[in-house]
């Protein structure tokens, strides 16, 4: 998370102007591309991984059958706590502008937390899909909220939207759901259709997705590559981008041969630059003073929700350690 941190200052100050830690390098100035890392930690990282275990991929077969589809559907109940949670970290994240990458990853990680079968999450477990991919969802279309009822987007896909919307005369806002309530409850209304329509369109494009499996890894894997750097080029046209992803994709081999998690350093990359200027403006409002963090009732419980998660590992290591483990002997004795 502090690497994430450290990468996230890196360019050009937006509350003073500065250039911070780019050591002379006019490639710095713009920053480092939260894209161009996911692209080299993700993609190339994997794609080490992959050669490094034999150059195959292990998937073969691609079909879905109705029952497979109706068994999972029915198997979904299961799962209940991770959609709850997924959802409101969604929700959080989209009203919030954290944006769905984040909400993904923070999703993830504490299904991972939770989890009984935690250790298993990356082989395919149910719970570790359900969780990234209900916040995913939710914070997709949680965004949507600020940006009708306050004019102000959630994520780039709403910031897009708004301006859109504002080309065809539309000022969103709260008059907007006054002025035009068709429009608004028509898109409302949309995204319930476009659920049902995303639903039908994936089980009927999987097993073609699935089917590249089936392709050798020689043929793929040139191929994966090439797409990883026609990514990073055309983030912002620059060749040093290349050398970022190929950099980020060495970084998120090591990462994995270490056993250290990839997703608090792209977390803290997509929040730090967000968090560091709210920070600072806070700063400029109170004058230098702390006490803005515990100015109402709100921004209190926020904050001590905040510390209570930064020190929980502490926490509960203590609790663990003053907390005497009840032994089979005890308990038959009582």
């Amino acid at each position: 998370m502090g690497l994430g941190l450290a990468l996230a200052t890196v360019g050009m100050d937006t509350i003073s102007g500065s250039l911070r830690l780019t050591f002379g390098f006019d490639v710095l100035v713009s920053g480092v591309s939260f894209l161009v890392a996911v692209i080299g930690l993700f993609g190339l990282g994997e794609l080490l991984i992959s050669m490094e275990e034999g150059l195959r991929f292990a998937g073969l077969k691609a079909r879905i059958s109705p029952r497979a589809v109706l068994e999972t559907i029915r198997a979904m109940p299961r799962y209940w706590i991770a959609l709850v949670r997924g959802s409101a970290i969604g929700c959080w994240m989209g009203i919030t502008p954290g944006g769905p990458t984040a909400a993904s990853f923070m999703s993830y990680g504490l299904a991972k937390r939770f989890s009984k079968r935690g250790r298993s999450f990356g082989t395919g477990e149910p719970e570790g899909i359900v969780s990234p991919e209900t916040a995913d969802h939710a914070a997709g279309t949680s965004a949507m909220l600020p940006m009708l009822a306050l004019g102000v987007p959630g994520s780039a896909t709403s910031a897009v939207m708004l301006g859109g919307l504002m080309i065809w005369g539309l000022n969103p806002g709260p008059t907007l759901f006054v002025d035009r309530p068709d429009f608004v409850w028509g898109l409302i209304a949309s995204m319930y259709v476009a659920n049902i329509v995303a639903v039908v369109l994936v089980l009927s494009t999987v097993p073609i997705f699935a089917a590249i499996l089936r392709v050798p890894f020689a043929i793929i894997g040139p191929m994966i590559v090439v797409v990883c750097f026609i990514g990073a080029y055309t983030v912002a046209g620059s060749k040093p981008d290349l050398l970022f992803a190929v950099l980020f994709g060495i970084a998120g081999y090591m990462f994995k041969k270490l056993d250290y998690p990839i997703a608090p350093l792209v977390l803290a990359m997509v929040l730090g630059d967000k968090a560091e200027d709210a920070f600072r403006q806070s700063m400029i409002v109170s004058q230098g003073s702390l006490a803005i963090f515990w100015s109402n009732p709100l921004v209190t419980t926020l904050t001590v929700i905040a510390l209570l998660l930064l020190c929980w590992p502490t926490i509960a290591r203590a609790m663990r350690a003053f907390v005497p483990v009840r032994r089979p002997a005890d308990t038959f004795e009582e």
